[in-house]
């Protein structure tokens, strides 16, 4: 009967751990590995970033420059679900290898006009100063983009070598699923 009582106390602490992780990662902060360099120089492929996922908890609008985790499916709808699936240690479990998580800076916010010209950023006909950009962008449109209500336009700070808003279109807010922290 005392095995049973110590495999019984071990197994209740793991799962009360288990619970606790994912509820952290799920809602408050969680790591993410940088996949790519779209984001260089500001980050590089392989570097490990922790991310708030309070904004996404809480629906926060990000701020112009933040650094977001987003979910690139942006033709689908978003739910718990997706959160609790998509948690690192429900992953483990579950040998997905998807890679629909891309790491950008935000460029505009809802009602922002877009414009690229000059080999620039414009935003609501201001040329926008990103002194983190690798090099001139090649990208330039005649089009005018509209960022539309509870949506944001992001970009890779390698703009010549970046798939982000200009290729899959605007961010829905719910699919904004953190900000970076750290480093």
């Amino acid at each position: 009967m005392n095995v049973v009582k110590k495999i019984w106390s071990w197994a209740s602490t793991l799962a009360i751990a288990f619970v606790v992780a994912s509820v952290v990662g799920i809602f408050i902060v969680q790591p993410y590995q940088v996949d790519g360099h779209s984001m260089d120089p500001t980050l590089h492929d392989s570097e490990r970033v922790y991310v708030s996922k309070l904004p996404h908890t809480f629906s926060y609008l990000p701020e112009y420059g933040d650094i977001v985790i987003i979910d690139s499916r942006v033709d689908r709808n978003r739910g718990l679900k997706d959160d609790v699936l998509e948690n690192p240690l429900i992953q483990l479990f579950r040998n997905t290898t998807d890679h629909v998580f891309y790491i950008k800076r935000v460029v505009g916010k809802p009602g922002d006009i877009l414009e690229f010209k000059n080999h620039h950023v414009y935003r609501n006909g201001e040329e926008v100063n990103e002194p983190y950009v690798k090099e001139m962008m090649f990208f330039e449109s005649d089009k005018k983009w509209i960022v539309p209500a509870d949506h944001i336009f992001v970009m890779g700070d390698n703009r010549n070598n970046s798939e982000d808003s200009r290729d899959i279109g605007y961010i829905p807010l719910d699919h904004v699923l953190g900000k970076k922290i750290i480093p």
